[in-house]
């Protein structure tokens, strides 16, 4: 059974930095894919930030050049360095991993962690 467990979230003035770690269960070499996610409160999950198992990486238009997304496989971690931190980056953050194969994927989630941005 994977796990992903995240931490780092907390209460942040805008214009801040916070980084966020997500320790997953095991090898995290065995994920085609890893991110992170957010959810605002009355909106839908959004994708923030994703890395392929090639190391490439992606993010969306409304965080790029101020979140970065990272890993250390040998400590199967995830993190994600946030920058210049709005309020509208206000919400519950989820790290994601993702195993493709034969049949359906297999889509794991954490139990997330808060994150506002608030003077």
């Amino acid at each position: 059974q994977v796990q992903l467990v995240e931490s780092g979230g907390g209460l942040v003035q805008p214009g801040g930095s916070l980084r966020l770690s997500c320790a997953a269960s095991g090898s995290i070499r065995r994920f085609n894919l890893m991110g992170w996610y957010r959810q605002a409160p009355g909106k839908q999950r959004e994708l923030v930030a994703i890395m392929i198992s090639d190391g490439s990486t992606n993010s969306a238009d409304s965080v790029k050049g101020r979140f970065t997304i990272s890993r250390d496989s040998p400590k199967n971690m995830v993190y994600l360095q946030m920058n210049s931190l709005k309020p509208e980056d206000t919400a519950v953050y989820y790290c994601n991993a993702a195993l493709y194969g034969v049949g359906q994927p297999q889509i794991y989630w954490g139990q997330g962690t808060q994150v506002t941005v608030s003077s």
